[in-house]
């Protein structure tokens, strides 16, 4: 890769999420239900960009001859507490078609939506907090540590969006 490409490249993916993030929820047709929970998410932008920045930053310390730190020790635990953030965004947020868990049953239902977003909020601090744990450990066990429960929790999550609103609509 070119060097300034090298250099460049995360800094203007993350302005054009920057954008999109600011963007998108003006054009949500439930832009009233993100209003309410808009202060949050605001935060949510901040710390995404603050961690996109500090990867770029050990991305250039490494590229640099930096390489006396383990790199998965380094990013777990701000992994870790983005996905912690995530979970604490979830809680907060209102139906909507941008943020949050959007599988059909969460979007056509507040009662979906809601339990879905306060059993998600605590699976992604959790997987969170096996992040962080993973950072101390390393390897392959740090891998497993971060990716297992936030996969397991992702699938557990569209099912119990669907058996929620399965029994919804039996009601």
């Amino acid at each position: 890769m070119p060097r300034f490409w090298g250099v460049f490249l995360l800094p203007l993916i993350t302005l054009g999420m920057f954008v999109l993030f600011i963007f998108i929820p003006n054009i949500d047709p439930l832009k009233a239900n993100v209003a309410e929970f808009r202060e949050t998410f605001n935060l949510f932008i901040v710390f995404f960009v603050a961690f996109m920045l500090y990867i770029h930053a050990l991305t250039l310390a490494w590229s640099l001859g930096y390489n006396n730190f383990k790199m998965s020790a380094a990013m777990l635990p701000m992994i870790g507490l983005l996905f912690f953030f995530i979970g604490y965004m979830l809680k907060k947020a209102k139906r909507n078609f941008f943020i949050g868990i959007r599988t059909p049953w969460t979007l056509s239902s507040d009662t979906v939506w809601n339990k879905t977003h306060q059993l998600g909020s605590a699976l992604f601090m959790l997987s969170g907090a096996f992040a962080i744990i993973g950072g101390f450990f390393g390897g392959m066990l740090a891998f497993w540590l971060m990716f297992v429960p936030l996969m397991g929790s992702t699938l557990f999550l569209v099912v119990y969006s669907y058996i929620l609103y399965r029994n919804e609509m039996k009601t």
